[in-house]
């Protein structure tokens, strides 16, 4: 019962920081990681409790990626499903001792990504020109690349996404926001179906915690109009922070 009640409340407060500011997986992983689940299937068992929020958010945006160039969409599509599988393929030939000895440097890492993110809006901000996407390009090896990361550990994957969107050009925050929640969406999609294959998902575990945290998402969605940002950012912060200062003092 405590360990259920633990995974429940870590995916509800998941649910809620992700419809806030985003970073989740700093309460789902670790939890995971506390009940007694090894790291690979605690990250995969995370990324499947936490990955149907990315599709309500990008119907939020859905008229700004119709107007989105097909050839150049469909790019896009067809690298973050290609970088999900081989992100979770990555994950699932990753030995458990090395991937333990990884762990708190991505969580470092996620957290450092998080923590800057409102820096890499304000340059982005400052890039806009006035000139819409007409010379937007897509990368397809970065994007490859990107999702790659995402399907292996996607702590701070929107920042990433963002930041890659940028610097293609593309200047239209709205479009960018959808697309990168809906890559989240698919290269999530392909990474949880790539080890639910494998077999190394917890499904009660998951299952359990896939219902608290789209609760915990619709509650965040009313608390975001009414906390601070900058509160809820920093919270997250000092949760990564400590996560990760926990598991490189426990691993």
């Amino acid at each position: 019962m405590f360990e259920y009640g633990l995974i429940t409340a870590a995916a509800f407060f998941a649910g809620i920081l992700n419809a806030i500011a985003g970073g989740g997986s700093f309460l789902t992983f670790p939890a995971l990681v506390y009940i007694g689940i090894p790291p690979v299937p605690a990250n995969a068992t995370s990324a499947v409790a936490v990955f149907p929020g990315y599709f309500s958010s990008t119907i939020g945006y859905i008229e700004e990626i119709k107007a989105f160039d097909r050839k150049q969409l469909w790019q896009l599509i067809l690298m973050a499903c290609a970088g999900g599988i081989a992100g979770a393929m990555l994950l699932l030939i990753t030995p458990g001792a090395l991937f333990r000895g990884l762990a708190p440097w991505l969580l470092l890492l996620a957290t450092l990504l998080f923590a800057a993110g409102d820096k890499i809006s304000l340059w982005m901000e400052r890039q806009r020109n006035g000139g819409g996407n007409a010379e937007a390009r897509s990368h397809p090896l970065a994007v490859l690349l990107v999702s790659t990361y995402g399907g292996y550990f996607n702590g701070g994957l929107g920042i990433i996404l963002l930041a890659l969107f940028s610097a293609m050009g593309f200047r239209d925050l709205n479009l960018m926001n959808g697309l990168k929640n809906g890559l989240s969406f698919l290269l999530s999609a392909v990474s949880v179906l790539t080890f639910a294959i494998a077999g190394v998902v917890h499904w009660p575990q998951a299952l359990v915690m896939m219902l608290f945290a789209t609760i915990g998402g619709f509650v965040g969605a009313r608390i975001a109009r009414k906390l601070p940002r900058a509160w809820v950012k920093r919270f997250i912060v000092t949760v990564g922070a400590l996560m990760t200062i926990a598991f490189f003092v426990f691993q």
